[in-house]
Protein backbone atom coordinates (compact mmCIF):
# COMPACT_ATOMS: atom_id res chain seq x y z
CA UNK A 1 0.00 0.00 0.00
CA UNK A 2 3.02 2.64 0.82
CA UNK A 3 4.45 2.00 -2.76
CA UNK A 4 0.88 2.70 -4.35
CA UNK A 5 0.25 5.83 -2.44
CA UNK A 6 3.72 7.34 -3.41
CA UNK A 7 2.58 6.29 -7.20
CA UNK A 8 -0.11 8.02 -7.08
CA UNK A 9 0.69 11.04 -5.01
CA UNK A 10 -2.76 12.49 -4.14
CA UNK A 11 -2.95 15.27 -1.97
CA UNK A 12 -2.49 14.31 1.54
CA UNK A 13 -0.28 11.68 0.74
CA UNK A 14 3.37 13.37 0.29
CA UNK A 15 6.27 11.17 -0.43
CA UNK A 16 9.87 12.26 -1.05
CA UNK A 17 13.42 10.36 -1.81
CA UNK A 18 17.30 10.83 -1.46
CA UNK A 19 20.42 8.89 -2.24
CA UNK A 20 23.22 10.37 0.02
CA UNK A 21 24.53 9.32 3.62
CA UNK A 22 22.88 11.25 6.25
CA UNK A 23 26.83 13.22 7.10
CA UNK A 24 26.41 14.25 3.47
CA UNK A 25 22.66 15.82 3.66
CA UNK A 26 23.09 17.10 7.20
CA UNK A 27 26.13 19.20 6.44
CA UNK A 28 24.05 20.75 3.02
CA UNK A 29 21.45 21.68 5.32
CA UNK A 30 23.24 23.19 7.87
CA UNK A 31 24.82 25.28 4.84
CA UNK A 32 21.67 26.29 3.66
CA UNK A 33 20.22 27.23 7.19
CA UNK A 34 23.41 29.24 7.81
CA UNK A 35 22.54 31.59 4.66
CA UNK A 36 19.29 32.35 5.34
CA UNK A 37 20.38 36.38 5.90
CA UNK A 38 17.19 38.45 4.48
CA UNK A 39 14.25 35.64 5.48
CA UNK A 40 12.79 38.21 6.92
CA UNK A 41 9.19 36.50 7.71
CA UNK A 42 10.50 33.06 6.14
CA UNK A 43 12.68 32.63 8.31
CA UNK A 44 10.82 29.94 9.96
CA UNK A 45 10.34 27.82 6.34
CA UNK A 46 14.09 27.97 5.38
CA UNK A 47 14.68 26.26 9.25
CA UNK A 48 11.94 23.99 8.46
CA UNK A 49 13.31 22.81 4.84
CA UNK A 50 16.89 22.33 6.60
CA UNK A 51 15.19 19.51 9.23
CA UNK A 52 13.42 18.09 6.83
CA UNK A 53 16.52 16.90 4.73
CA UNK A 54 18.49 16.28 8.01
CA UNK A 55 15.57 14.31 9.66
CA UNK A 56 14.51 12.16 6.33
CA UNK A 57 17.86 12.37 4.66
CA UNK A 58 17.05 13.73 2.05
CA UNK A 59 19.27 15.58 -0.92
CA UNK A 60 17.94 19.01 -0.95
CA UNK A 61 14.94 20.92 -1.25
CA UNK A 62 14.08 24.44 -2.82
CA UNK A 63 10.98 26.57 -1.69
CA UNK A 64 9.48 29.51 -3.58
CA UNK A 65 6.51 31.94 -2.40
CA UNK A 66 4.27 34.80 -3.78
CA UNK A 67 2.65 36.97 -1.23
CA UNK A 68 0.94 40.20 -1.51
CA UNK A 69 2.99 40.66 -4.92
CA UNK A 70 6.22 39.65 -3.51
CA UNK A 71 8.63 36.79 -3.72
CA UNK A 72 10.82 35.01 -1.90
CA UNK A 73 12.52 31.73 -2.71
CA UNK A 74 15.55 29.20 -1.12
CA UNK A 75 17.29 26.50 -1.74
CA UNK A 76 18.84 23.86 1.32
CA UNK A 77 21.18 21.01 0.34
CA UNK A 78 22.07 19.22 -2.72
CA UNK A 79 21.03 18.89 -6.20
CA UNK A 80 24.15 16.48 -7.18
CA UNK A 81 25.14 14.23 -3.74
CA UNK A 82 28.09 13.17 -5.94
CA UNK A 83 30.04 16.30 -6.06
CA UNK A 84 28.16 18.72 -3.65
CA UNK A 85 26.80 21.41 -6.28
CA UNK A 86 23.55 22.90 -3.58
CA UNK A 87 20.36 22.95 -5.28
CA UNK A 88 18.96 25.97 -6.64
CA UNK A 89 15.09 27.96 -6.74
CA UNK A 90 15.80 28.36 -10.36
CA UNK A 91 15.55 24.20 -10.95
CA UNK A 92 13.12 23.02 -13.25
CA UNK A 93 11.58 19.40 -11.51
CA UNK A 94 8.71 16.46 -12.41
CA UNK A 95 5.49 18.14 -10.43
CA UNK A 96 3.40 14.16 -10.96
CA UNK A 97 0.21 14.71 -9.79
CA UNK A 98 0.28 18.48 -9.98
CA UNK A 99 -0.54 17.75 -13.77
CA UNK A 100 -4.18 17.26 -12.22
CA UNK A 101 -4.86 20.68 -11.39
CA UNK A 102 -3.43 21.88 -14.40
CA UNK A 103 -5.89 18.69 -16.37
CA UNK A 104 -8.83 19.66 -14.25
CA UNK A 105 -8.90 23.23 -15.23
CA UNK A 106 -8.91 22.73 -19.06
CA UNK A 107 -12.02 20.61 -18.67
CA UNK A 108 -13.70 23.20 -16.57
CA UNK A 109 -12.88 25.89 -18.83
CA UNK A 110 -14.75 23.69 -21.54
CA UNK A 111 -17.41 23.48 -19.16
CA UNK A 112 -17.97 27.33 -18.93
CA UNK A 113 -17.81 27.52 -23.00
CA UNK A 114 -20.79 24.70 -23.29
CA UNK A 115 -18.48 22.48 -25.18
CA UNK A 116 -19.06 19.52 -22.45
CA UNK A 117 -20.98 18.91 -19.20
CA UNK A 118 -19.64 17.43 -15.93
CA UNK A 119 -22.75 15.04 -16.08
CA UNK A 120 -21.78 14.12 -19.26
CA UNK A 121 -20.73 10.19 -19.41
CA UNK A 122 -17.51 8.92 -20.46
CA UNK A 123 -18.94 6.77 -22.69
CA UNK A 124 -20.53 9.74 -24.14
CA UNK A 125 -16.94 11.09 -25.39
CA UNK A 126 -15.26 7.86 -25.38
CA UNK A 127 -17.66 5.36 -26.66
CA UNK A 128 -16.55 1.71 -25.46
CA UNK A 129 -13.24 3.01 -23.81
CA UNK A 130 -14.28 1.75 -20.51
CA UNK A 131 -16.47 -1.14 -20.38
CA UNK A 132 -16.22 -4.70 -18.81
CA UNK A 133 -15.27 -6.38 -15.77
CA UNK A 134 -18.14 -4.07 -14.15
CA UNK A 135 -16.69 -1.39 -15.81
CA UNK A 136 -19.58 1.00 -16.99
CA UNK A 137 -18.85 4.47 -18.63
CA UNK A 138 -22.07 5.23 -19.06
CA UNK A 139 -22.24 5.08 -15.39
CA UNK A 140 -19.58 7.09 -14.63
CA UNK A 141 -19.93 11.30 -14.95
CA UNK A 142 -16.60 13.80 -16.17
CA UNK A 143 -17.11 15.19 -12.32
CA UNK A 144 -16.63 11.95 -10.96
CA UNK A 145 -13.00 11.41 -12.89
CA UNK A 146 -12.27 14.67 -11.17
CA UNK A 147 -13.21 14.31 -7.86
CA UNK A 148 -12.15 10.88 -8.07
CA UNK A 149 -15.96 9.33 -7.22
CA UNK A 150 -15.72 7.20 -10.53
CA UNK A 151 -14.58 3.84 -9.01
CA UNK A 152 -12.19 2.91 -11.44
CA UNK A 153 -8.88 1.10 -10.66
CA UNK A 154 -5.88 3.10 -10.78
CA UNK A 155 -3.87 1.45 -13.34
CA UNK A 156 -0.38 1.73 -11.64
CA UNK A 157 -1.75 -0.67 -8.56
CA UNK A 158 -2.19 -3.69 -11.19
CA UNK A 159 0.86 -5.89 -10.48
CA UNK A 160 2.42 -6.22 -13.77
CA UNK A 161 2.83 -2.12 -13.24
CA UNK A 162 4.06 -2.22 -9.83
CA UNK A 163 6.95 -4.65 -11.08
CA UNK A 164 7.55 -1.97 -13.76
CA UNK A 165 7.46 1.37 -11.84
CA UNK A 166 8.30 0.05 -8.02
CA UNK A 167 10.91 -2.54 -8.36
CA UNK A 168 14.75 -2.44 -10.03
CA UNK A 169 12.63 -3.40 -12.87
CA UNK A 170 12.34 0.36 -13.67
CA UNK A 171 15.77 0.85 -14.43
CA UNK A 172 15.34 -1.42 -17.59
CA UNK A 173 11.77 0.12 -17.92
CA UNK A 174 12.50 3.67 -17.43
CA UNK A 175 12.41 4.55 -21.37
CA UNK A 176 9.01 2.52 -21.89
CA UNK A 177 6.07 4.44 -23.37
CA UNK A 178 2.97 4.16 -22.37
CA UNK A 179 -0.67 4.75 -24.61
CA UNK A 180 -3.32 6.68 -22.63
CA UNK A 181 -5.44 3.79 -23.68
CA UNK A 182 -3.04 1.69 -23.24
CA UNK A 183 -3.34 3.19 -19.37
CA UNK A 184 -7.30 2.46 -19.66
CA UNK A 185 -7.34 -1.18 -20.99
CA UNK A 186 -5.12 -1.76 -17.85
CA UNK A 187 -7.65 -0.19 -15.93
CA UNK A 188 -10.60 -1.49 -16.55
CA UNK A 189 -9.07 -5.20 -16.76
CA UNK A 190 -9.61 -5.03 -13.53
CA UNK A 191 -13.60 -4.71 -11.77
CA UNK A 192 -13.82 -1.52 -9.98
CA UNK A 193 -13.36 -0.92 -6.59
CA UNK A 194 -17.30 0.71 -5.81
CA UNK A 195 -20.40 2.06 -8.09
CA UNK A 196 -19.85 5.25 -9.43
CA UNK A 197 -20.52 8.00 -6.83
CA UNK A 198 -20.72 6.08 -3.85
CA UNK A 199 -17.46 6.59 -2.69
CA UNK A 200 -13.82 8.11 -3.34
CA UNK A 201 -10.51 6.43 -4.39
CA UNK A 202 -7.52 8.48 -5.72
CA UNK A 203 -6.95 7.33 -9.13
CA UNK A 204 -4.59 8.06 -12.21
CA UNK A 205 -6.99 6.59 -14.60
CA UNK A 206 -9.46 8.71 -14.16
CA UNK A 207 -7.28 12.12 -14.75
CA UNK A 208 -5.90 10.01 -18.09
CA UNK A 209 -9.50 9.79 -18.65
CA UNK A 210 -9.87 13.05 -18.36
CA UNK A 211 -7.06 13.98 -20.64
CA UNK A 212 -8.44 11.39 -23.33
CA UNK A 213 -11.84 13.56 -23.11
CA UNK A 214 -10.36 17.24 -23.85
CA UNK A 215 -8.10 15.60 -27.20
CA UNK A 216 -11.83 14.05 -28.31
CA UNK A 217 -13.68 17.64 -27.68
CA UNK A 218 -10.99 19.92 -28.88
CA UNK A 219 -9.55 17.82 -31.59
CA UNK A 220 -6.11 18.34 -29.96
CA UNK A 221 -3.98 16.44 -27.37
CA UNK A 222 -4.67 17.49 -23.85
CA UNK A 223 -1.07 19.11 -23.99
CA UNK A 224 -1.92 21.54 -26.42
CA UNK A 225 -4.48 22.84 -25.05
CA UNK A 226 -2.98 23.48 -21.45
CA UNK A 227 -0.48 24.98 -23.29
CA UNK A 228 -2.63 27.24 -25.19
CA UNK A 229 -5.10 27.77 -22.31
CA UNK A 230 -2.84 28.52 -19.15
CA UNK A 231 0.81 28.04 -19.82
CA UNK A 232 0.65 30.63 -22.66
CA UNK A 233 -1.80 32.99 -21.12
CA UNK A 234 0.14 33.29 -17.25
CA UNK A 235 3.40 33.35 -19.13
CA UNK A 236 4.92 30.06 -17.29
CA UNK A 237 8.02 30.06 -19.24
CA UNK A 238 9.63 27.03 -17.44
CA UNK A 239 6.62 24.87 -17.79
CA UNK A 240 6.63 22.01 -20.07
CA UNK A 241 5.00 18.58 -21.04
CA UNK A 242 7.51 16.38 -21.99
CA UNK A 243 5.02 13.47 -23.13
CA UNK A 244 8.00 10.84 -24.19
CA UNK A 245 11.01 12.88 -23.82
CA UNK A 246 13.08 11.69 -20.89
CA UNK A 247 15.29 14.19 -20.22
CA UNK A 248 14.89 17.44 -17.90
CA UNK A 249 15.32 20.83 -19.16
CA UNK A 250 18.47 22.61 -17.34
CA UNK A 251 19.01 23.86 -14.45
CA UNK A 252 17.93 20.58 -12.61
CA UNK A 253 18.91 18.47 -9.81
CA UNK A 254 19.59 14.94 -10.06
CA UNK A 255 16.94 12.94 -8.58
CA UNK A 256 17.15 10.15 -6.28
CA UNK A 257 14.49 6.94 -5.87
CA UNK A 258 13.80 4.38 -3.64
CA UNK A 259 11.73 2.71 -6.14
CA UNK A 260 8.44 3.96 -3.70
CA UNK A 261 9.59 1.05 -2.02
CA UNK A 262 11.12 -1.28 -4.22
CA UNK A 263 14.80 -0.48 -3.26
CA UNK A 264 16.56 -0.02 0.51
CA UNK A 265 19.33 1.83 -2.02
CA UNK A 266 18.41 5.15 -3.46
CA UNK A 267 18.95 5.14 -7.14
CA UNK A 268 19.49 8.10 -9.62
CA UNK A 269 16.61 8.68 -11.90
CA UNK A 270 16.48 11.88 -13.56
CA UNK A 271 16.08 10.63 -16.89
CA UNK A 272 13.14 8.73 -17.24
CA UNK A 273 9.79 8.32 -19.65
CA UNK A 274 6.69 10.40 -17.84
CA UNK A 275 3.79 9.08 -20.17
CA UNK A 276 3.09 6.61 -18.08
CA UNK A 277 1.32 9.85 -15.67
CA UNK A 278 0.00 11.21 -18.61
CA UNK A 279 -2.59 13.65 -17.81
CA UNK A 280 -2.36 12.51 -14.41
CA UNK A 281 1.01 13.44 -13.79
CA UNK A 282 3.84 13.87 -16.60
CA UNK A 283 4.21 17.76 -16.28
CA UNK A 284 7.32 19.89 -15.79
CA UNK A 285 7.88 23.27 -13.86
CA UNK A 286 9.36 25.09 -11.58
CA UNK A 287 8.60 26.98 -7.92
CA UNK A 288 7.62 29.79 -9.86
CA UNK A 289 5.49 29.14 -12.31
CA UNK A 290 3.24 26.91 -9.69
CA UNK A 291 2.78 29.75 -7.44
CA UNK A 292 1.84 31.78 -10.04
CA UNK A 293 -0.39 29.45 -11.47
CA UNK A 294 -2.11 28.69 -8.38
CA UNK A 295 -2.46 32.04 -7.28
CA UNK A 296 -3.85 32.85 -10.69
CA UNK A 297 -6.27 29.83 -10.49
CA UNK A 298 -7.89 31.03 -6.95
CA UNK A 299 -7.77 35.00 -8.44
CA UNK A 300 -10.31 33.75 -11.08
CA UNK A 301 -7.95 34.40 -13.93
CA UNK A 302 -8.60 31.21 -15.77
CA UNK A 303 -12.20 30.20 -14.44
CA UNK A 304 -15.74 32.20 -14.19
CA UNK A 305 -16.85 32.65 -10.67
CA UNK A 306 -19.18 29.25 -11.02
CA UNK A 307 -16.58 27.15 -12.22
CA UNK A 308 -14.03 28.04 -10.01
CA UNK A 309 -16.59 27.45 -7.21
CA UNK A 310 -17.26 23.63 -8.78
CA UNK A 311 -13.47 23.22 -8.10
CA UNK A 312 -13.02 24.61 -4.98
CA UNK A 313 -15.89 23.64 -3.05
CA UNK A 314 -17.15 26.53 0.14
CA UNK A 315 -17.13 23.50 2.68
CA UNK A 316 -13.39 22.55 1.74
CA UNK A 317 -12.51 19.12 1.15
CA UNK A 318 -11.95 17.27 -1.69
CA UNK A 319 -12.10 19.10 -4.90
CA UNK A 320 -12.14 18.65 -8.54
CA UNK A 321 -8.38 18.23 -9.15
CA UNK A 322 -7.27 19.71 -6.12
CA UNK A 323 -7.19 19.44 -2.42
CA UNK A 324 -7.73 21.20 1.00
CA UNK A 325 -5.62 21.07 3.74
CA UNK A 326 -6.55 22.98 7.12
CA UNK A 327 -3.48 23.47 9.40
CA UNK A 328 -3.16 24.09 12.92
CA UNK A 329 -3.29 27.35 13.10
CA UNK A 330 -6.71 27.18 11.54
CA UNK A 331 -5.65 28.23 7.76
CA UNK A 332 -7.08 26.50 5.26
CA UNK A 333 -5.15 25.86 1.91
CA UNK A 334 -5.35 24.56 -1.43
CA UNK A 335 -3.45 22.66 -4.22
CA UNK A 336 -2.03 19.35 -4.18
CA UNK A 337 0.97 16.73 -3.71
CA UNK A 338 2.90 15.49 -6.36
CA UNK A 339 5.19 12.48 -6.79
CA UNK A 340 7.59 10.69 -9.37
CA UNK A 341 11.09 8.98 -9.64
CA UNK A 342 13.22 11.27 -7.86
CA UNK A 343 10.74 14.57 -7.39
CA UNK A 344 8.20 14.88 -4.58
CA UNK A 345 6.45 18.23 -5.06
CA UNK A 346 3.72 20.37 -2.90
CA UNK A 347 2.12 23.64 -4.27
CA UNK A 348 -0.50 25.36 -1.45
CA UNK A 349 -2.50 28.66 -1.58
CA UNK A 350 -4.96 30.49 0.59
CA UNK A 351 -8.40 30.41 -1.27
CA UNK A 352 -7.89 34.06 -2.35
CA UNK A 353 -4.54 33.48 -3.98
CA UNK A 354 -2.46 36.32 -2.23
CA UNK A 355 -0.20 33.97 -0.44
CA UNK A 356 1.25 30.66 -2.22
CA UNK A 357 4.11 28.51 -1.65
CA UNK A 358 5.32 25.71 -3.79
CA UNK A 359 8.39 23.41 -2.57
CA UNK A 360 10.35 20.51 -4.31
CA UNK A 361 12.39 17.73 -2.75
CA UNK A 362 14.79 15.72 -5.26
CA UNK A 363 14.10 12.81 -3.85
CA UNK A 364 10.58 10.79 -3.72
CA UNK A 365 10.10 9.33 0.02
CA UNK A 366 9.88 12.18 2.18
CA UNK A 367 6.78 12.35 4.92
CA UNK A 368 7.57 15.49 6.99
CA UNK A 369 6.47 18.12 4.22
CA UNK A 370 3.53 19.74 5.91
CA UNK A 371 5.93 21.33 8.85
CA UNK A 372 7.12 23.43 5.73
CA UNK A 373 3.20 24.58 5.25
CA UNK A 374 2.83 25.12 9.24
CA UNK A 375 6.29 27.18 8.98
CA UNK A 376 5.04 29.26 5.98
CA UNK A 377 1.39 30.11 6.56
CA UNK A 378 1.03 30.18 10.58
CA UNK A 379 2.87 32.43 11.69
Amino acid sequence: MARRKALRRGFGAVAVAAAVTTGTVTSAAAAGAQGGHGDGVHGATRAAMAELVRAEGLPGTIAGVREDGGSWSAAVGAADTTTGQPRSPRERFRIGSLTKTFTATVVLQLRAEGRLSLDDSVEKWLPGVVQGNGNDGSAITIRQLLGHTSGLFSYEEDPAMIQRLASPDFLVHRYDTYRPEDLVRTAVSHPPLFAPGTSRSYSNTNFVLAGMIIAKVTGHPYGEAIERRIIRPLGLSATTLPGTAADLPRPHALGYSKLFGGSATPLETTELNPSWGGAAGEMISTTADLTRFYSALMRGQLLPRAELDEMVPAAGGPGLGIGSVKLSCGVTLWGHTGGIHGSSTVALTTRDGRHAAAFNTNADWAEGERALAEAEFCR
